[in-house]
């Protein structure tokens, strides 16, 4: 470690940059031309929806206080399901009508929260996506890298629909050849999982259907319907199967954009490289923000190369949630601690 701490003293650690004045100015023109209170919900292609995202939602929207109507801007790749059903339960307690705004990407778990929501206003790049389950088990099967890898049930039953089509001895199993790759334990928990999804998707739309059948329908359509987990479901397949959307305007559409412009910088990696084995990571993963409330999750370790096993380990971790309060023209910041 002697190397790492002498390339430290000649070597500062970048530091993603926090535009907090510039998103709150787009926040307040939004609000405005909204004629509601806006929320925006940001990862970075590394952050995902979790379970800690409820404390960080709980501490912006205490606040801000109850409102009547939230807009929800959501952008994402995805995450935990579970975490995204929390989302919206808290939301729901703070307001009487969440408006879902997506200029881009909102997937996998994503959707789900945007589910939650009475109406989906969609810009053109907007997509949503099918919530079919995959997940990382702690016997899943191991990448190049060493980590585990996510297994989906839809990858599954095709490997097995393949193998099924295709095998000349009737008798051959085709689990006896996956069970060599795939642990059973890990088969049995995606199976299991899949019934939690479409599960997570009825009590999602419950909150403005009331009709039963029509969620059954949209929440199996998600689940089953599509051959890719990433498949874009843009406007009018949205439409199709049953979700309320509506298009954006250009100017709000544009608003948000920019807003999503500010985020992905702030989003960027800021790596700091002191020689072949020796980093540190500075990262902001997942943001929430509102009018004069800023919380944000920062990646901030050393990481170093473990040769033998051919992956990078971290070595003190300052991870955490950050929070910046505005008050007056003062702009207070804390570390928010959440366990």
């Amino acid at each position: 470690m002697e190397a790492n701490n002498k390339s430290s003293k000649t070597h500062k650690a970048k530091q993603p940059p926090i535009l907090f004045e510039k998103s709150q100015a787009i926040i307040k023109e939004l609000n405005k031309r909204l004629g509601g209170t806006l929320v925006t919900y940001f990862n970075n292609p590394r952050g995902s929806v979790c379970h800690d995202d409820v404390l960080a939602l709980f501490e912006l929207l205490e606040k801000i206080g109850h409102q009547e109507k939230i807009y929800l801007f959501i952008k994402s790749s995805g995450g935990n399901g579970q975490a995204s059903l929390r989302i919206v339960n808290l939301l729901r307690q703070y307001c009487r009508e969440v408006i879902a705004v997506i200029p881009l990407e909102c997937a996998s778990a994503a959707t789900m929260i945007a589910l939650g929501a009475n109406e989906i206003h969609m810009g053109p790049m907007a997509y949503l996506t099918p919530v079919d389950t995959s997940l990382t088990h702690a016997l899943s099967p191991i990448d190049r890298d060493n980590d585990r890898v996510s297994v989906s049930l839809d990858e599954l039953t095709r490997v097995v629909r393949l193998w099924q089509s295709q095998r000349s001895d009737q008798n051959e199993n085709p689990y006896q050849q996956l069970f060599q790759y795939v642990h059973p334990l890990v088969i049995g928990a995606v199976d299991r999982a899949e019934s939690l999804s479409i599960m997570l998707c009825r009590e999602l739309l419950a909150y403005h259907i009331t009709e039963e059948s029509k969620q059954s329908e949209i929440a199996n359509a998600l689940n089953a319907k599509y051959p890719s987990h990433g498949y874009p479901i843009l406007f009018e397949e949205a439409k199709r199967i049953g979700l309320a959307v509506s298009h954006l305007t250009p100017e709000i559409n544009s608003l948000l954009l920019e807003l999503n412009e500010l985020y992905s910088e702030m989003g960027q990696r800021a790596t700091t490289d002191f020689d072949d084995t020796h980093a540190h990571g500075n990262e902001i993963l997942n943001i929430w923000e509102s009018t004069n409330v800023l919380v944000y999750y920062q990646q901030d370790k050393d990481w170093f190369y473990r040769t033998e096993e051919r992956r990078w380990i971290s070595l003190n971790d300052n991870s955490s949630w950050r929070r910046m309060i505005k008050e007056g023209n003062k702009v207070q910041k804390s570390i928010l601690h959440i366990a």
